[in-house]
C-alpha cells in the first residue's frame, strides 16, 4: 500500500496580545487599510441591514461585505470618537463580528467598545492586537481563523 504525501498547507501561527480573551474560528475578512468603525457599521445599526454589510465606500477591501460572525482583521480602526461605542452597540444588538484581530496596537477608543461589549453585552468579541504585519500580510478573506484565548490566532 502507498503512502500519500500530505499535501495540507500548514497552518500558520501568530501571537498578539489578547485584549478581550476569548476563543472564535471564524472566515477572515480582511482590510489593510484603517477601519472606520461609525463609516462600516452605519446601516447596519441605523437602517437594519440585517446581513451588516460594510457601508463605508472609503474601504474598498469591505465595502459591501458582510461583516457579521467574521474574523475582522485589520491594522487599526480610524475616524469618529464614537468607534468604540459603534462596537458595543453592534455587538449588544448581535450584529458584531466573532473577534477583532489588529495588526498593529489597538486604539483606547475601539478597546472600549470590545471590552464594554465583553462586559455588558451577550456577544463578546474576543480582540487580539499587536499581530503584526506578517499576519496581515499572511491572512486572505475567506481563510479560515482561529483564536485562543492566550492570544494566538492560527490561520487555515
Amino acid at each position: 500500500m502507498a503512502m500519500m504525501a500530505d499535501t495540507s498547507t500548514p497552518k500558520r501561527v501568530f501571537k498578539g496580545r489578547p485584549v478581550v480573551p476569548g476563543t472564535a474560528t471564524a472566515e477572515a475578512l480582511v482590510s489593510h487599510g484603517g477601519f472606520n468603525t461609525l463609516a462600516s457599521f452605519q446601516k447596519a445599526l441605523m437602517f437594519g441591514d440585517k446581513d451588516v454589510k460594510c457601508s463605508d465606500q472609503n474601504n474598498p477591501d469591505l465595502y459591501n461585505k458582510p461583516m457579521i460572525g467574521r474574523a475582522l482583521c485589520l491594522p487599526q480602526t480610524i475616524g469618529s470618537t464614537t468607534g468604540g461605542m459603534v462596537l458595543y452597540c453592534a455587538s449588544a444588538m448581535g450584529k458584531q463580528p466573532a473577534c477583532l484581530l489588529f495588526s498593529q496596537p489597538i486604539d483606547s477608543l475601539a478597546a472600549a467598545g470590545a471590552i464594554l461589549a465583553g462586559v455588558f453585552s451577550d456577544n463578546p468579541m474576543p480582540t487580539v492586537d499587536s499581530l503584526g504585519d506578517d499576519f496581515l500580510a499572511a491572512v486572505t478573506t475567506g481563510a479560515r481563523v482561529s483564536v485562543h484565548e492566550d492570544g494566538t490566532v492560527e490561520l487555515g
